[in-house]
């Protein structure tokens, strides 16, 4: 009996140590920054004082210079830019395919997705103020119905991943085997999407710039245009997300809404403390101090980037 209980205790012993050697090791994976906060959970506190943002000379669109190796070329990009002679083929190719002139889609994380962008402009004027930008109640009323449009293809937590997977599209309304992007395509039928990525892929630039790629290129393949954003944040360091985004516009022929310089003369650059979310004023376009806050300039630079997009398209 005892050569027996000595026999059974060893071969518990021998278990444990086989089960333990077989026990995984801790993962090396590099981990990926996903924000799946959204800007409508409160509102930040007011900026400390600065100056306003000059707003004559920026918003002009002028042609942006061809894409060189030298890091942060990008930084001197227009706000605003120059429609090129490839874009337009794209959406007048759309028109023949569908697509509707006066409808724009939202593509990407939740700062786009937020109803801070662009939504009210739905409403009754009663809730915003153009200011001394009236004309742009014309490009309001062109693209009525878009601006509070919930997008298939933009939500918080998205990334370039996300949007093309369709394990995350809406399964009561897109098809089997349908990305988000596709599906929001397919519904909506926009001439253009404005895409806003990259805050949630800091740590892989090199798949967020493979993915970008599909993106823009589906869009392409559906005469869509596809209008890329630089991020306001720098979470990466380096500005590597905006430097790719900046390249692609380039590579692809497509435009480039550089909200980056946008922000750039607001306090603290128009980023709340945690140097990732955008600071929060009402959209009173008149106001000096909500000027000085990024999310109505957000707003601002969007409608005008609509309007110049729309004035180039018809004179050409």
């Amino acid at each position: 009996m005892k050569v027996r209980t000595f026999l059974i205790s060893l071969l518990c012993i021998v278990l444990s140590l086989t089960l333990s050697a077989c026990t995984p090791a801790p993962s090396t994976i590099n981990p990926t920054h996903v924000s799946t906060s959204t800007a409508t959970e409160e509102k930040p506190p007011a900026p400390t004082a600065g100056h306003l943002v000059e707003m004559e000379t920026p918003w002009e669109p002028t042609p942006s210079p061809v894409i060189v190796s030298q890091h942060g070329l990008w930084k001197t990009f227009p706000i605003l830019p120059i429609v090129s002679a490839e874009a337009i083929e794209v959406y007048r190719r759309g028109l023949t395919l569908g697509n509707n002139p006066h409808a724009f889609s939202k593509v990407g994380d939740g700062e786009i997705a937020s109803h801070w962008f662009l939504a009210v402009f739905d409403q009754e004027p009663a809730f915003y103020n153009l200011g001394p930008y009236p004309e742009l109640a014309n490009t309001i009323e062109t693209f009525e119905g878009s601006f509070h449009r919930d997008s298939l293809a933009a939500a918080a937590g998205f990334n370039t991943t996300r949007i093309l997977e369709p394990l995350f599209a809406m399964s009561d309304v897109c098809e089997v085997e349908e990305s988000p992007l596709e599906c929001e395509l397919r519904h909506h039928h926009p001439s253009f999407a404005i895409i806003s990525l990259g805050t949630n892929q800091v740590w892989t630039p090199e798949i967020f710039e493979a993915e970008l790629r599909k993106i823009i290129e589906i869009c392409l393949d559906r005469g869509v245009v596809p209008i890329l954003s630089t991020k306001g944040d720098n979470l990466e360091g380096d500005h590597r997300i905006n430097t790719i985004v900046a390249k692609l516009a380039d590579a692809y022929k497509v435009p480039l809404w550089n909200f980056w310089l946008a922000i750039q003369s607001l306090p603290d650059q128009g980023l709340q403390p945690d140097g990732e979310h955008l600071t929060w004023a009402e959209n009173n376009f008149s106001d000096p101090d909500a000027m000085t806050h990024a999310w109505p300039v957000r707003n601002l630079t969007a409608l005008k980037l609509l309007a110049t997009l729309i004035a180039q398209l018809e004179s050409n």
